[in-house]
């Protein structure tokens, strides 16, 4: 069986984007929860879901997310698919009175030990987080950004300039701070679920 390591938590280029769950003409009137829905209508894939890890929801997603997927009524393309056919996420089996979720633990210790760097994604305490290497004390470091209130106008030339002027962009250095990150939220609004073909500072 493949790690699952391997596919959540892959490199993915800043100008790619995984792809999304698709609802196929024959769902007919099948009911999908609001979960999932979400995923479908703002094309998110379900690897950048915002459950805790091993939560109920978390776990009923990627449930659901199989059962309809093999009943034709769901497409699943790259890393989703990857699991829901290569991985027992989301399946449980009842061992002496005791429910016990399959691939669960694998996927939580290497998570701890090796979460992607530098590549940003949604969720968190705030709109965004990524998982930096602190080049001084050589530990990685989970830095939150960006304001989950409020929608990043990145494609506003003048909105642009005037963040890159009011938070000096051009100075932010240091991958570690959060104010690093939020001057380059453009280099990864593909990643992110954004549309925008500029690349540089705010």
């Amino acid at each position: 069986m493949i790690k699952l390591l391997d596919i959540l938590f892959e490199n993915i280029g800043c100008c790619s984007r995984p792809k999304a769950p698709i609802l196929l003409e024959n769902a007919g009137k099948t009911l999908i929860s609001d979960h999932l829905q979400y995923h479908i209508q703002n094309k998110f894939p379900l690897t950048e879901n915002t459950f805790r890890y091993g939560s109920k929801s978390f776990i009923s997603l990627w449930d659901e997310a199989r059962e309809l997927h093999k009943k034709g009524i769901i497409l699943l393309e790259g890393d989703d698919k990857k699991i829901v056919e290569e991985t027992d996420l989301g399946k449980a089996v009842k061992i002496n009175d005791q429910i016990y979720f399959l691939d669960l633990p694998l996927l939580e210790e290497e998570k701890k030990k090796n979460p992607p760097l530098n590549k940003p994604k949604r969720g968190g305490s705030k709109a965004y987080y990524v998982y930096v290497r602190d080049p001084k004390t050589k530990k990685i470091k989970k830095v939150s950004f960006g304001s989950s209130g409020l929608r990043a106008k990145i494609n506003n030339p003048k909105a642009r300039k005037a963040f890159a002027a009011r938070h000096k962009c051009s100075q932010k250095t240091d991958r570690t701070k959060p104010s690093y990150w939020s001057c380059r939220l453009p280099r990864y609004a593909s990643l992110l679920g954004m549309k925008s073909s500029f690349s540089g500072f705010w």
